[in-house]
């Protein structure tokens, strides 16, 4: 199929100010590209194909979100793709935050399905996912409208050989979980994962974490990394994820980096980019991304302070149904904890908000927060309440943190080596956080259009060329002759979210046209049926 876009503005994903032009597409790359100026009147409107014509519009590339908690509705939502594309997403990574629902085993594979199911959503009874290899393949058997990745988490596979408890790796389970972290970059995997705050690999020792970094090494693919800390320990934090990648040799990503605490805006996240620019200026590849909202969102049970969790998450929750149980989880939540962050003494109950229950009694809590939530409930103590929805719902609690100021989210942005991404979570919500609807035209509309913080070629080249190079992704994020044509036609007064924190759940009016592979996903601002794009495999 050929189409041939005319008289556009270019913005072509490098960083360059965009030029007026036309795009022949042919197949599924990007065949002519002609600039229209004084001495050139582009390409025919006799030419053979499907015209399309662009005054006035933006061309960009198709944005690539390298950080979403897609790894299960990818291959099981019917609806996957509408609200990515709606956000003019033609590729998106799943795999993130050392979570995910691959190598199985027979032992742990409830346990890690319920860990991991406010994120990622609720896993098929029947699934099973030996490893990356059978995952891409069912990828490719499904098919979806836009490009699907993922990373290996190393959190997936060290739950996947011991399960989530506080003992170190033995040289047997070592072995297993370096030979999943192996067969995933062989079959094609964009990296690896990490999130060293969540059970069990706030557990890992230096030595451990070199080693299994070690593998990936000469891949030469990078590590995306949730810190153990951002907030109180977000210095301390990015110093040991730097070190740890200096020692493994292998390139870094900080994922979405951050200062979270009152008590910490304006001051952390100064501190810890020196440290990343030390590390940049001595040769170390190291980068960061960012949501565009002052807001996060995690898990209930990542605020369960470390010496209130038992070597078997089951015991947690049994624990929490005991007033003793409640009362030492209240001690804990109002105490420092050294190399814990404590998002309650951080920024208190009532910036902390539910987002996700699975249990019908619970679902008028959804979008409270906790000590709305507790009132509601007539709970005297919001603490209580949390060991509560623990125990009732097996730790299948999301929520909402409103932890961050809009000045460190603004100087996040500013990094010429930060890139945009969502970590948007699917898990089942009435409430979830905006971002999964809406983050890319959302951060154009506040950062170009109505802020001017930057150039649209400044945030452009954020969400394309970028990305593609983090994760080596060839002919990806740029709008060049050669490339492939993921692309997005839109018009900056219309492309927009309508996702708020109250009202999240509103798909963007999407861009006029998506292409994928020179196949149009969206056509007009309807969404195309039967579309089907390649998965992202290296």
């Amino acid at each position: 199929m050929r189409y041939i876009i005319h008289d556009g503005q270019i913005c072509d994903g490098s960083g360059e100010k965009p030029y007026r032009g036309d795009i022949l597409l042919e197949g599924k790359v990007i065949r002519q590209i002609a600039r229209r100026d004084e001495t050139s009147g582009g390409i025919s409107r006799e030419a053979e194909g499907i015209h399309i014509e662009a005054e006035g519009k933006t061309i960009t590339p198709g944005f690539i979100d390298t950080h979403r908690h897609c790894d299960i509705a990818a291959l099981y939502d019917e609806d996957f793709g509408k609200l990515e594309l709606a956000q003019g997403l033609t590729s998106v990574v799943g795999g993130n935050c050392g979570l995910g629902i691959f190598p199985c085993t027979d032992r742990y594979r409830e346990e890690v399905f319920n860990y991991v199911e406010p994120c990622l959503g609720i896993a098929p009874k029947d699934m099973w996912i030996s490893g990356y290899p059978e995952y891409a393949r069912l990828l490719e058997k499904r098919g979806a409208p836009l490009h699907v990745g993922c990373y290996q988490g190393l959190g997936a596979v060290e739950a996947a050989v011991r399960g989530y408890g506080k003992s170190p790796l033995t040289p047997k389970e070592s072995d297993m979980a370096k030979g999943y972290i192996r067969e995933a970059l062989e079959a094609g995997c964009v990296g690896i994962s990490s999130g060293i705050m969540y059970q069990p690999e706030c557990y890992f020792s230096e030595e451990e974490m070199v080693e299994l970094l070690k593998v990936a090494a000469p891949y030469g693919r990078p590590l995306a990394c949730h810190i153990r800390g951002e907030g109180d320990n977000l210095v301390p934090s990015v110093k040991e994820i730097i070190g740890l990648c200096k020692k493994a040799e292998i390139p870094l990503n900080i994922s979405h980096f951050k200062a979270t605490g009152i008590k910490n805006w304006g001051k952390n996240i100064h501190q810890a980019i020196e440290l990343i620019e030390e590390a940049r200026a001595a040769g170390q590849d190291v980068t960061v991304d960012f949501y565009p909202y002052c807001g996060g969102s995690t898990t209930l049970i990542s605020l369960v302070p470390p010496d209130i969790m038992e070597e078997d998450l089951q015991e947690t929750f049994r624990k929490m149904l005991t007033r003793e149980g409640k009362e030492a989880l209240k001690d804990s939540l109002y105490r420092e904890h050294p190399g814990w962050d404590n998002m309650v003494t951080a920024i208190g109950w009532d910036r902390i908000r539910i987002s996700s229950v699975t249990r019908e009694e619970n679902r008028d809590l959804v979008g409270l927060d906790f000590k709305a939530a507790a009132l509601k409930r007539n709970c005297e103590e919001p603490a209580y309440l949390m060991g509560d929805l623990l125990a009732q719902e097996e730790g299948k609690v999301g929520i909402i943190l409103l932890s961050m100021s809009q000045e460190d989210v603004d100087t996040v942005a500013d990094l010429p080596y930060s890139m945009l991404i969502s970590d948007a979570l699917y898990g089942v919500s009435d409430c979830p956080h905006p971002r999964l609807y809406g983050s890319f035209p959302h951060f154009l509309q506040e950062y170009v259009v109505k802020r001017k913080r930057m150039t649209l070629e400044q945030a452009v080249k954020k969400m394309t060329s970028m990305p593609a190079k983090r994760l080596n992704l060839r002919k990806r994020g740029l709008v060049r002759e050669g490339c492939y044509a993921d692309l997005n036609v839109f018009s900056l007064d219309s492309f927009r979210d309508h996702a708020t924190y109250e009202d999240s759940k509103q798909l963007s009016t999407p861009p006029d046209y998506v292409f994928t592979d020179g196949t149009l996903a969206v056509e007009k601002g309807k969404f195309v049926k039967d579309n089907r794009a390649e998965i992202l495999n290296l």
